[in-house]
């Protein structure tokens, strides 16, 4: 099959697993590679989604998104409603149920209990927790019963599943964490590397930013699975060599994050050892827009924390800078049929895509002319612009290390060169990048440099938690141990009077014109330029079975279900 056929789809087809494996282990090992390599196993404390995905192997939510974008209880017996009494009439509250018997990897027994701490982990108010806008609005959870959890909200909340649900909100072991709340979360690194688990496997041994080593669980609540007895999760290298490693030599069994040329994957998949998986969820290449003032003047408690940035605040300056931008160009080197042309945020689900802005169409001298206007003009001859204060232009423009995206920003940086804006490029070690240590200044949290770019997405089909993501209390801070996720600490009254209406509004319609409201904020004040709505592209070998593409949850939701295809 090809690239472009895959494409057409909204997710690869499933590879159906047998109705059972002849038992636990039987398949040997599985070899997976992520070129962004993770830097911990602990998702709370990273919002970088080679993260989330590798602990994915190891911890678990109650409920997760299958393919389809539909909910599924995972340790939950079932997803609780309104109509089977698990979320109150009045919509305050949400109680779970807990599948009877799970034990976790060292065979205590999991309980309502770890669901209740991995709350108070999260939310602990000295600590920094990169998934905290799933808490957004929760009150209380208590612990009812050994196998019952009732999450309480501050208000009516008609979509109640942001905690324990999906790949990002998962349940850490309170045995093991409770030594590590607040400020000594980050401190715990055996935990941290090595957390106990209800998931298919467990860790052996993890070196960060290298590779990590696991077992099949012994205590797994299905005693058939998995079928493989040992993985082997490597990280580093680029996209170019992953691919190459599943689909031409047969090295590894699954490949993330393809970031490449879409002729380069034709070439890879013509070797015969694997197959290209794709599919369109909310995935998008955007260039963040730094609200602060990154200067290395400033003190570590003041840099990207002080407000505001010398010239990036005001719309003629960032609007002028997406005008000079050719998008359609930038999907064609970039992505091909793996990319289409972004001007929103938020572009998927199709009913939260907003249609607003039509960015497709680069425009330099009206972006000349939009600065001109405003007063930053070229006062020396030596092609830069000035602020009307007298500040030139001059801005840093980070990413991580990878060929597309050093393409995009040798282009980007000739088109604002030409509207007068002089940049300078800088690329990161994706797993530094991503990796969200708080002692790093090359995080993409701290944020030390104008704008910068990357691409990331959320869990499940309804965009409440992610959008949250600009409310003005979710910035990086050194008070946050520089956890959160509104990386341009984007701060605006309306958008958070607006995200609260969102908390409490009922119906798919009614929501989705509130989530594309939001999204127009973010776009329109210049929280953010997006560029490119991006494909999730990843490949597994020809002899790996059960692999199916989740777009609306970590890759390795079903990493459980994957066997050898003998």
């Amino acid at each position: 099959m090809k690239l472009k056929s895959l494409l057409m789809g909204a997710v690869a087809a499933a590879s159906l697993a047998p109705a059972a494996f002849a038992e636990r282990g039987s398949d040997g090992q599985v070899n997976i590679i992520y070129w962004q390599a993770p830097s911990i196993l602990n998702p709370f404390l990273s919002g970088g989604t080679k993260d989330i995905d590798a602990s994915a192997l190891v911890i678990e939510p109650l409920a997760r998104y299958d393919p389809n974008g539909n909910m599924l209880p995972y340790l939950a017996t079932e997803i609780p409603t309104v109509e089977n009494g698990g979320v109150s009439e009045d919509l305050t509250s949400i109680t779970w149920k807990i599948t009877p018997g799970l034990k976790w990897s060292d065979g205590s027994a999991f309980t309502a209990h770890d669901v209740k701490f991995t709350a108070d982990y999260c939310m602990h108010p000295e600590g920094g927790c990169a998934q905290v806008t799933k808490f957004e609005g929760v009150t209380n959870v208590e612990a009812v019963d050994d196998l019952t959890v009732k999450v309480t909200f501050d208000k009516p909340t008609p979509f109640p599943y942001g905690p324990f649900v999906g790949g990002e909100s998962p349940i850490i072991q309170k045995a093991q964490f409770e030594n590590c709340m607040g400020a000594k979360a980050p401190e715990c690194t055996e935990a941290n590397f090595g957390p106990i688990g209800t998931g298919p496997f467990t860790v052996d041994e993890f070196k960060p930013n290298d590779v990590i080593t696991m077992s099949a669980n012994p205590n797994y609540r299905d005693p058939a699975k998995p079928a493989f007895a040992k993985v082997l999760f490597k990280g580093g290298g680029d996209a170019t060599a992953a691919g190459r490693a599943v689909m031409e030599t047969g090295e590894f069994d699954y490949a993330w994050n393809l970031q490449l040329a879409p002729e380069v994957i034709a070439q890879m998949e013509a070797g015969g050892k694997g197959t290209p998986v794709a599919g369109f969820g909310p995935l998008v290449e955007r260039i963040m827009l730094n609200q602060t003032d990154p200067s290395p003047e400033l003190g570590p408690d003041e840099r990207s924390v002080k407000r505001g940035h010398p010239f990036l605040n005001d719309p003629a300056v960032y609007k002028a800078m997406s005008l000079a931008i050719d998008r359609p160009l930038l999907v064609e080197i970039g992505y091909g049929k793996a990319g289409k042309v972004g001007c929103n945020w938020v572009p998927a689900p199709a009913a939260f895509n907003s249609d607003t802005f039509d960015c497709s169409v680069q425009d330099i001298d009206a972006a000349k002319a939009m600065l001109e206007e405003a007063g930053y003009k070229d006062t020396n001859g030596d092609g830069v612009r000035e602020t009307p204060d007298g500040k030139p232009m001059k801005i840093l423009y980070q990413t991580s290390t990878n060929a597309v995206r050093q393409d995009f920003q040798a282009l980007i940086k000739e088109w604002w060169s030409q509207i007068g804006i002089e940049t300078e490029l800088r690329n990161i070690n994706a797993s530094v990048f991503f990796g969200g240590d708080p002692g790093s200044p090359d995080t993409f949290q701290k944020f030390y440099a104008d704008v910068e770019m990357y691409a990331n997405t959320f869990n499940g089909t309804d965009p409440q938690s992610y959008l949250a993501n600009g409310l003005c209390d979710k910035a990086p801070t050194p008070a946050s141990q520089w956890q959160g996720e509104n990386i341009s600490r984007f701060c605006d009254a309306e958008f958070d009077e607006l995200h609260a209406e969102l908390t409490k509004t009922a119906g798919l319609e009614a929501r989705a014109e509130i989530g594309k409201r939001l999204n127009d904020i973010m776009v329109e004040k210049g929280g953010m330029i997006p560029l490119v709505h991006r494909g999730r592209l990843s490949a597994h070998s020809n002899t790996l079975g059960g692999v199916n593409l989740n777009v609306w949850d970590s890759e390795m939701w079903n990493a459980a279900d994957w066997h050898r295809i003998k």
